[in-house]
């Protein structure tokens, strides 16, 4: 596995990890196969949110994960609903009794809600100040979201912004990848296969994607994943059930695309036109 600086902080963090949106209807055997099957592969750095089936995933993670806890980078989001100063600490203290553990490695604000950043930010900067979480940033913002936020808080606080971002859907190339490229901020990639619009392989994009994956005895799916993280600032947490698609997932670290594939790639799936706002699903 290959790992990468998260952002301004410390850690070092695979490219890969595991995302775990959409897997509360799986028994909590099904998900602990899966989830430590990825650990064993290296993907250590798990994301979860406590919207994600009403804080069922973040149980399901706790049944799984206490034995892993020293070697995995876990990641939670608060709700927007819930992002007051006063509340925000509340959703974090109730995900990490779902988690049994004592602290995030990083804490997210899941998007924009009614309450002013200053006071997420307050209520972030004082739960890292106990040790409750190690670092915090953003998901689902742009880049004049990003400016104002930077404006509010100590150089170097916001760590990463979770973003929408995959083959078909590379609005983010346009400002805000360059924006955290600047500022030293992590992009980390969700649904970074499309969530369903993954290219089939009858299509022409998905024969194109065929064809080079042949090249680099990869899958095509391993040459998505390559693709996004040819930014040395990106990581990437696609979301599976499937065994065959966890170790799939691990082996894109090893793929490293030529700039001739890359110019493919950039032809066959263009990056369009500059629009406002941020792509989310």
């Amino acid at each position: 596995m290959k790992y990468r600086q998260f952002g301004p902080t410390e850690f070092s963090v695979p490219v890969i990890g595991q995302g775990t949106w959409n897997m509360e209807a799986l028994s909590t055997r099904e998900f602990s196969i899966i989830i430590e099957h990825g650990l064993q592969l290296g993907m250590t750095h798990i994301d979860t949110a406590e919207m994600y089936g009403d804080g069922q995933v973040e149980t399901l993670l706790g049944k799984t994960i206490p034995q892993w806890r020293d070697q995995i980078f876990l990641v939670s989001k608060v709700l927007p609903s819930n992002a007051s100063r006063k509340n925000t600490r509340k959703a974090c203290e109730q995900s990490l009794r779902r988690l049994k553990t004592d602290y995030l490695d990083c804490y997210l604000l899941h998007w924009l809600g009614p309450h002013p950043l200053e006071e997420t930010f307050g209520a972030f900067e004082k739960l890292q100040e106990d040790g409750k979480i190690r670092s915090w940033g953003l998901s689902n913002v742009d880049e004049p979201t990003l400016t104002s936020a930077l404006a509010l808080t100590a150089a170097k606080s916001i760590t990463c912004n979770q973003v929408l971002y995959h083959m078909k859907e590379r609005a983010i190339e346009h400002a805000i990848l360059p924006f955290c490229a600047r500022q030293n901020i992590a992009v980390v990639a969700y649904s970074p296969f499309g969530s369903g619009s993954f290219p089939s392989a009858t299509s022409n994009a998905g024969k194109v994607l065929s064809a080079i994956a042949l090249k680099y005895e990869a899958s095509p799916r391993q040459i998505a994943l390559a693709f996004l993280l040819r930014h040395p600032f990106v990581f990437v947490i696609p979301q599976t059930s499937q065994i065959s698609h966890v170790e799939d997932n691990a082996r894109a670290a090893d793929v490293a695309l030529l700039d001739e594939d890359v110019e493919r790639l950039n032809q066959t799936f263009p990056l369009g036109p500059r629009r406002e706002g941020i792509p989310t699903l």
